[in-house]
């Protein structure tokens, strides 16, 4: 006679449990990770700032992520170019499923560094910095984001922006030496602006002496600050939109040729700050432009 086994079920033996095959870290081994984590991307910043510094093409490309992320850190700026030159918007896991937005399968995230200050031993506050990893909006599933809807200024509106409150004043004249669009006087301190330019042309040179007007509260820098201003001009006008054809950046490796890799960064710092003070000033107009137009749209 046949019989059914029950075997399987008169067994009340446990089972032993399948061994967890991930690493087991204690916090001592967990903190020597991050350690190293923040300084392999130090180690790219570094290496990403030399690169930048003698190629021409390669220095454009940095300024064009800068502009792009002005609320940035020249080296997360770094970072992302190293590891994603073309991103252009930036978020965190939760950052992006709180827009009801999922990463796409098999994404490398972007790692950048976040600052978190901290308390030292003696009391005083330190900052230290944490490896954030980020993903750019082509990584992931947008189909259920919303989209905001993006705001557009006349060349008009983008160019008092720029003016608007300037450190010095702004003077406009017949005609400047040499056919300059704007120069800084010397002995005025006004910037004094060629009458009758078109938008481009105006832009990009008053843009060039604010930034001057700004970099010169900081003046411990270790390159011709008129090259820096070139690069804030350079990096405002990739902002608004204006023509930037006509810069060049073929002789930057003569520009840092004698910095080493601190000074190189320190400088990158400078000029960022520099653009992203100037920057923050024309997004808190062209805001206001934008909530008063919209006012008047809800009034109607």
């Amino acid at each position: 006679m046949n019989m059914s086994n029950y075997d399987d079920i008169l067994n009340t033996t446990p089972k032993r449990k399948q061994e967890n095959s991930s690493p087991q870290f204690s916090m001592e081994d967990y903190a020597v990770q991050k350690r190293v984590e923040r300084d392999d991307l130090f180690a790219l910043s570094d290496d990403t700032a030399f690169e930048v510094t003698v190629d021409g093409d390669k220095f454009r490309q940095y300024m064009d992520t800068q502009s792009r992320f002005d609320r940035y850190s020249a080296v997360n700026s770094l970072l992302i170019l190293s590891q994603k030159p073309e991103a252009n918007r930036l978020g965190d896991f939760d950052h992006w499923k709180d827009k009801m937005c999922s990463i796409k399968p098999q994404e490398k995230a972007i790692s950048i560094l976040e600052p978190q200050e901290y308390t030292k031993e003696d009391g005083t506050l330190g900052v230290g910095y944490n490896v954030k990893k980020v993903f750019d909006i082509s990584q992931v599933n947008t189909q259920r984001l919303a989209s905001d809807p993006v705001p557009t200024y006349t060349k008009r509106q983008i160019l008092e922006a720029l003016v608007k409150n300037p450190p010095v004043p702004i003077v406009g004249m017949d005609s400047l030496p040499g056919g300059a669009g704007a120069v800084t006087n010397p002995d005025t301190c006004e910037i004094n602006v060629r009458k009758g330019m078109d938008f481009n042309d105006a832009f990009s040179s008053v843009a060039k002496e604010l930034a001057a007007a700004t970099l010169k509260s900081n003046d411990n820098s270790r390159i011709n600050n008129d090259f820096s201003a070139y690069c804030v001009a350079y990096m405002l006008c990739k902002k608004h939109g204006v023509d930037v054809s006509a810069f060049n950046f073929k002789d930057v490796g003569k520009v840092f040729k004698y910095l080493d890799t601190k000074e190189k960064k320190a400088e990158f710092r400078m000029i960022r700050d520099a653009f992203s003070e100037i920057s923050g000033k024309m997004n808190r107009q062209l805001e206001s432009l934008q909530k008063t137009a919209r006012s008047r749209n809800e009034a109607r």
